[in-house]
């Protein structure tokens, strides 16, 4: 009978919370749609700023915008790291009353560098278009629409163009329109909040670990939300638990001191793009193996609880192969199975020339661009000493500058090496008390389940967080999977940007532990 009773109550407390959820969203979404325009219009504001390396006045300007974006909702905001020889970090704070926990909402502000000629618009004069870029898409005066339905004039489908509007000022944006819809409906949030906008990401965060580290008692928190990243490729909301860490390498491989008539001198002159098609083949397989000796020691496997997590996931691997126009993946795992795994990725390789610019020579360099993807529990040290040993036992003569003509006489293989600084990948715990309740919430605001991720393939240096801070890391990506991140014509689908104001607003006003 107290079995009977407890169970009755716990149901009649799950209906009680699922239906205050469905209220929620139904009062969020009202707002939202009520305020569609003003919602991109900050955006399109936002996108325009310059926030890129290249221009620090256009990263200042962003920062300064976001501060007092802040300061208008009523947060104690500042900026973090200002004279540190970067871009500040914005920094907000507001408590919430009758709240005992607080969480930090991680963004980036800056985005990746851009080449104008590669767009087919500016990439800082924001367009909206009616779709993705193909032979059907117009553009869309957003500023003046006027549909049929007059509290819903935009379509869910439109797309705005323009650099860093999905990677991360959509998730910038969504907070910001979250919170303003909580306040409008009078709903305090269940948590304290804390913002955390970085403005130097796409440059490896350089200066981060020392900000964190100088503002330890400012962060103090008791979890961290990262809103990097795309949802899941069926487009279904997904929470991410990690990210594989990341270090790169550009190796230079010499030939003669001067281009030779490979007529004349092939076959004796050792070639260096043969020489650097034969040591990726050697580092890599074309099912993408790994084959550097203790390369891959020490990695952590999956838990159950993650195992379970990935066969799960939905299936997409058949339509991403006809969106991307290819007839076979690397291996025979799905793609997230593949994700688990470290990667050596070719970034590029230059030798000699193709085409009309073909000589029949022999180059006298071939460059190899490498980048690693690390998981738990490899460190970046680890990584480059197995590359070297690998090199060394097959040979190769390893230099970190250009050689004299004294070294390339007595190496009988020559290459140097210059490595990036990387950082280790990072795997939380996706059955910690957080991340029950944050996917709780999660999934309450999208009305059903949400994919849960174990660790996104990409690289975002999460582990300073949980090193530095030891706080818990989650990922709350928002962003279309084909928005073209990092390269050209960058956008965002205003479903997804709808989709991450519900989800911010439901782990402001509901996120309990």
């Amino acid at each position: 009978m107290k079995w009977m009773v407890a169970a009755c109550g716990a149901s009649i407390l799950a209906a009680a919370l699922h239906a205050g959820a469905a209220e929620l969203e139904l009062q969020v979404e009202k707002y939202r749609a009520a305020h569609e325009t003003d919602i991109v219009a900050r955006l399109d504001e936002l996108t325009r700023l310059k926030s890129v390396a290249a221009d620090p006045a256009g990263l200042q300007a962003t920062a300064d915008r976001l501060q007092q974006w802040l300061v208008q909702r009523g947060f104690e905001a500042l900026q973090l790291g200002r004279g540190g020889g970067g871009p500040p970090t914005v920094f907000g704070s507001l408590k919430a009353p009758g709240a005992h926990r607080t969480v930090i909402f991680y963004a980036h502000y800056d985005g990746q560098p851009v080449t104008p000629s590669q767009w087919s618009s500016d990439p800082f004069v924001p367009v909206m278009r009616s779709g993705a870029l193909n032979s059907r898409e117009h553009e869309v005066d957003w500023s003046d629409v006027r549909g049929p339905n007059a509290h819903h004039p935009f379509d869910p489908e439109w797309r705005l163009f323009g650099r860093a509007v999905s990677d991360d000022k959509a998730s910038i944006v969504a907070f910001l329109a979250a919170f303003d819809a909580l306040k409008a409906i009078g709903k305090s949030p269940s948590v304290n909040l804390k913002v955390l906008w970085e403005g130097e990401e796409e440059a490896g965060s350089p200066h981060l670990a020392d900000t964190l580290r100088d503002n330890r008692a400012l962060l103090a928190a008791d979890l961290i939300l990262i809103g990097d990243g795309p949802v899941h490729q069926s487009r279904r909301p997904m929470i991410y638990f990690g990210a594989r860490g990341v270090m790169s390498l550009e190796a230079t491989i010499y030939g003669p001191v001067r281009a030779l008539h490979d007529g004349h001198y092939g076959n004796w002159v050792p070639n260096p793009a043969v020489m650097a098609a034969t040591l990726i083949a050697q580092m890599r397989d074309d099912e993408g193996r790994i084959l550097i000796p203790g390369f891959a020691d020490g990695v952590r496997p999956l838990t159950p609880a993650e195992q379970l997590a990935i066969r799960n996931l939905p299936v997409i691997d058949d339509d991403l192969k006809r969106e991307f126009g290819i007839g076979r993946s690397e291996g025979s795992e799905s793609l997230a199975s593949s994700l688990m795994r470290p990667a050596l990725n070719v970034r590029g390789i230059r030798a000699g020339q193709v085409g009309e610019s073909a000589a029949n020579a022999i180059p006298t360099t071939a460059v190899i661009s490498f980048d690693f993807r690390l998981v738990p529990d490899q460190s970046p040290a680890a990584v480059r000493a197995a590359v070297e040993r690998f090199l060394q036992a097959r040979g190769w003569t390893l230099v970190d500058g250009e050689p004299d003509l004294a070294a390339r006489l007595k190496s009988r293989r020559l290459i140097r090496l210059s490595w990036e600084a990387g950082y280790p990948a990072l795997r939380a715990d996706l059955s910690s008390p957080q991340a029950k309740a944050v996917i709780a919430a999660a999934s309450n605001a999208a009305s059903a389940p949400v994919v849960v991720l174990p660790m996104m393939g990409a690289s975002v240096p999460l582990y300073l967080f949980a090193d530095v801070l030891q706080l818990p890391v989650i990922g709350l990506p928002i962003v279309n999977h084909d928005n073209n991140q990092h390269a050209a014509n960058e956008n965002l689908r205003l479903q997804n940007l709808w989709d991450g104001i519900n989800t911010y607003a439901a782990l402001m006003a509901d996120l309990n532990w």
